[in-house]
């Protein structure tokens, strides 16, 4: 029997949109500035470049950008650095940060203060009741005062904030001298979905500090920070480096970005990932599958029997979810800015025959 012969069939990739290493232009401008000599944490002449880049795409001239390496280790070093020792940070119950973080916020000393959600959305109401109440509570220098509002755009079920909504939680924060933090972990699949009105722009009229994900949207790896208002964080490079955070070989962020941030390829990236997964969402409709929720990103998620979910494994990769109850599962299906069409086409037939 010949080697290909036992080699299994590769499963076709939709667990996750992390799972490739980087966009052809990010790997070939990275080849391209390997052996080059710069200098170090950031203050090579990509990383400045990425820098204007971003702010001019933002609309946001005198913005500060910094570039960190992961979702979790960005999300807990500007909520360490924005709140004081006192403060919890406001997010949904099924924020990135409440659930798949492993604590990373509480074990920097705050707490997270979760509301419950609609959507993987909060609403600027709720925002303000809890903080209304906060302060009526008779016993609230005992507690843990709310200070910043953390949300995602998108979420982590695939959903939107529109633009009047986040308008509504900026305003609720400024009222009540919050700080609005947006995690952008998935920002690229946000820009490109047909469904969406809010802007780089807008993020940076609206928040104090959001920042654009590069892992799950094309760069080998990477999120860049931006602080709107330089004033607010005024040595956040240091407390970057305090919170371990800051990489010596800060070149390979900013040639990432730089390339991400080149001719408008970062906000082009996720279009082929939306209408992917808008084709899947269809074909799980037509199929006679319930969805959890309609999403209009990179992200679906189909509710399948158990014996349906065991099919499907046997040839596809996908994310567990959660249990719908005792006899079907939800599952994440997600597409990336490598997905190939050939790929969908094989997912949407396997569908197809499970559903039979």
């Amino acid at each position: 029997m010949s080697k290909s012969e036992n080699t299994p069939t590769p499963l076709l990739p939709f667990s996750s949109d992390y799972m490739e290493g980087c966009h052809p232009a990010v790997l070939t401008s990275l080849i391209r500035t390997n052996l080059e000599h710069t200098f170090g944490y950031g203050t090579d002449e990509y990383t400045a470049s990425a820098k204007e880049k971003i702010r001019l795409a933002a609309a946001c001239p005198d913005a500060d950008v910094f570039f960190l390496v992961g979702g979790t280790q960005t999300n807990s070093t500007v909520i360490r650095c924005l709140l004081r020792l006192w403060q919890g940070v406001i997010a949904a119950d099924t924020g990135h940060i409440a659930t798949h973080e492993a604590g990373a916020i509480e074990a920097g000393g705050h707490k997270v203060l979760t509301l419950p959600h609609s959507l993987g959305k909060i609403r600027a109401e709720a925002v303000d009741r809890y903080v209304n109440d906060f302060l009526a509570d008779g016993n609230h220098a005992h507690m843990v005062a709310p200070g910043m509002v953390y949300i995602s755009q998108p979420t982590e079920f695939g959903t939107l904030y529109s633009l009047k909504e986040l308008t509504a939680i900026s305003d609720v924060c400024r009222r009540h001298g919050l700080f609005l933090y947006v995690d952008g972990a998935r920002l690229a699949y946000a820009l490109a979905s047909p469904m969406n009105d809010v802007t780089l722009a807008d993020l940076a009229r609206l928040t104090d500090v959001f920042y654009i994900g590069g892992t799950k949207c094309g760069a080998m790896f990477g999120e860049a920070v931006v602080i709107p208002d330089p004033s607010l964080l005024p040595h956040f490079f240091t407390l970057i480096k305090q919170c371990g955070a800051l990489l010596a070989k800060g070149r390979l962020l900013g040639v990432q970005f730089d390339t991400l941030f080149t001719d408008g390829l970062y906000e082009k990236i996720g279009s082929d990932a939306v209408g992917y997964a808008a084709r899947i969402q269809d074909a799980v409709k037509a199929c006679g599958w319930p969805l959890y929720l309609d999403s209009p990103t990179n992200q679906v998620f189909p509710v399948l029997t158990d014996d349906e979910l065991c099919a499907l494994e046997k040839e596809a990769d996908v994310s567990f979810w959660e249990k719908a109850d005792e006899g079907h599962t939800v599952i994440r299906i997600a597409t990336s800015w490598a997905t190939t069409e050939a790929d969908v086409e094989k997912l949407i037939a396997l569908l197809k025959t499970i559903r039979k």
